[in-house]
């Protein structure tokens, strides 16, 4: 009787995220290559042979001063991984900002239409919102998902100059300094 397969384990890379063998086809090699020769040096001999050429003190200078320089800056280095996040594959996600944008979209020639994204960034319910924005300037409101698949709510007519003072005396936490016009394609500021 044949025996059952087993499964078989890969070994993740620390620093990048991706299977050891895949390493060489992402954005930080030159950094995975320490990694590499201390954890799977028969996946790629040719870079044991480059450590062993090299002096033994040269190697551990190299890794002492990467652990200096990432130790010296490590309030900034903090701040930095708050706003970025690294995915597998070295993909780079950033967090987003908190702001409140205000955007007029017209349609058949004289209907607008004002989106607010970026309300839920501050604890607001967005279905609370919407409620609130359609009973204060009497128009439809509702929440609908963008083109980026995010939430925003979306009010009848032409209503962002008026939209900003009520969004601030409504919600305490969404100060006036977060809160953007797109105008022309730009971002304007509303304060």
């Amino acid at each position: 009787m044949a025996e059952k397969p087993q499964p078989v384990v890969v070994q993740y890379c620390q620093v990048c995220g991706l299977p050891a063998e895949y390493c060489e086809f992402g954005s930080e090699f030159d950094k995975c290559k320490p990694w590499l020769i201390q954890n799977a040096p028969d996946l790629y001999p040719d870079l044991l042979k480059e450590a062993n050429a090299k002096e033994a003190d040269k190697v551990a200078d190299q890794l002492q001063s990467t652990g200096i320089s990432s130790a010296d800056s490590g309030s900034s280095s903090e701040a930095k991984q708050e706003e970025v996040k690294r995915l597998p594959g070295g993909k780079i996600k950033k967090k987003e900002k908190k702001e409140v944008v205000i955007e007029k979209v017209v349609r058949n020639k004289r209907k607008c239409i004002t989106t607010v994204k970026g309300l839920e960034l501050f604890g607001v319910k967005l279905s609370d919102a919407s409620k609130k924005l359609g009973k204060k300037f009497a128009t439809g409101a509702s929440v609908v998902k963008g083109p980026t698949d995010k939430e925003q709510i979306d009010v009848q007519g032409d209503i962002s100059y008026d939209i900003v003072e009520f969004i601030t005396k409504t919600w305490a936490d969404v100060p006036e300094t977060a809160i953007f016009f797109i105008e022309d394609g730009k971002k304007v500021p509303a304060a």
